[in-house]
């Protein structure tokens, strides 16, 4: 493991202390956690995206037919 030093301004650094006292783990580990999601490398990796078109409804796939009816239906 390569060690990497990093010059983080004042008020970054008391939040990276923070969390990591709060997660029960060290400052490398946050930031080695934060920089694989960052990266999307390893276990932690998400799609940013997902949810985003979320519309609230539960019935979207069996309605599909009617709502692209309703998007494509000519404007009067």
């Amino acid at each position: 493991m390569k060690r990497t030093t990093v010059k983080l301004p004042d008020t970054l650094d008391v939040r990276l202390r923070h969390e990591a006292e709060q997660r029960g783990v060290t400052i490398a580990e946050v930031t080695r956690s934060a920089l694989e999601e960052y990266l999307g490398i390893g276990q932690r990796r998400r799609l940013r995206a997902a949810g985003s078109g979320r519309s609230g409804r539960s019935d979207v796939s069996e309605r599909i037919e009617e709502i692209l009816r309703s998007e494509i239906a000519p404007s009067h």
